[in-house]
C-alpha cells in the first residue's frame, strides 16, 4: 500500500447520495475497483434534496449491487467527506463526470476538500458513453410517470422505485413483444 502523510492512496471513497444507485454509479464503482485496492461507497445525506429512500434503504440497495466486487464496500456517514476520509485513512475521493456542468461543481468541491485536507486527492473518471445522460433524478422522474427504468438501475432497485410511486413494474422490452 502507498502512503502519504499517513493516508493510503489506494483506498478511495466514492461519496454520494445514491438516491437511487444507477448503472452509471455502478460503472464508476467497478472501474474504481480496478484502480484502487479498496473502494468505499459512502452514502451521505444531502440536505438540499428530498430523498426517495432512507439512508438505510440506500445501503440495502447498494450492498447486493456491489456484492460481486471483492474490493468494494458500502457505508454511510453524516458530516464532511474529508472527516470520513481521515477516519478510514483513505487518500482518494473518486468522482464521476458526465457533462461540463459536473466538472465545474466537482472541481470546486475538489478545491474545497484540498483546503480542508491537503493529503486527500480527487480522481475524476469520465462516465462511460452509455451512461453520460443518466442521473438519479432522471430515473425518479421516469418512474414517477410509470416509465421503464430497468435499463437504468439494478433490477431490485427498479422494483423498489416503482413501489414508491405506486406504479406497477413496466414490462421489459422482451416481455412487451410477446
Amino acid at each position: 500500500m502507498v502512503y502519504r502523510s499517513g493516508v493510503a492512496l489506494l483506498i478511495a471513497l466514492y461519496p454520494g447520495s445514491f438516491d437511487p444507485i444507477t448503472l452509471g454509479h455502478l460503472d464508476i464503482i467497478e472501474r474504481g475497483c480496478r484502480l484502487f485496492e479498496l473502494v468505499i461507497v459512502v452514502v451521505l445525506p444531502n440536505r438540499s434534496k428530498s430523498p426517495l429512500f432512507s439512508v438505510e434503504q440506500r445501503l440495502g440497495q447498494i450492498r447486493p449491487s456491489i456484492s460481486h466486487l471483492a474490493n468494494a464496500k458500502v457505508d454511510s456517514f453524516e458530516g464532511l467527506t474529508v472527516d470520513y476520509a481521515r477516519q478510514m485513512k483513505a487518500g482518494v475521493v473518486l468522482r464521476g463526470l458526465r457533462v461540463l456542468s459536473d466538472f465545474e461543481k466537482e472541481l470546486q468541491m475538489a478545491h474545497v476538500n484540498a483546503t480542508l485536507a491537503g493529503e486527500l486527492e480527487t480522481v475524476f473518471l469520465v462516465t462511460s458513453t452509455e451512461y453520460s445522460f443518466l442521473s438519479s433524478s432522471l430515473v425518479k422522474e421516469i418512474a414517477s410517470f410509470g416509465g421503464p427504468i430497468h435499463h437504468l438501475v439494478p433490477p431490485h432497485v427498479a422494483l423498489d422505485i416503482h413501489k414508491c410511486y405506486g406504479k406497477t413494474f413496466p414490462p421489459t422490452k422482451t416481455e412487451s413483444v410477446q
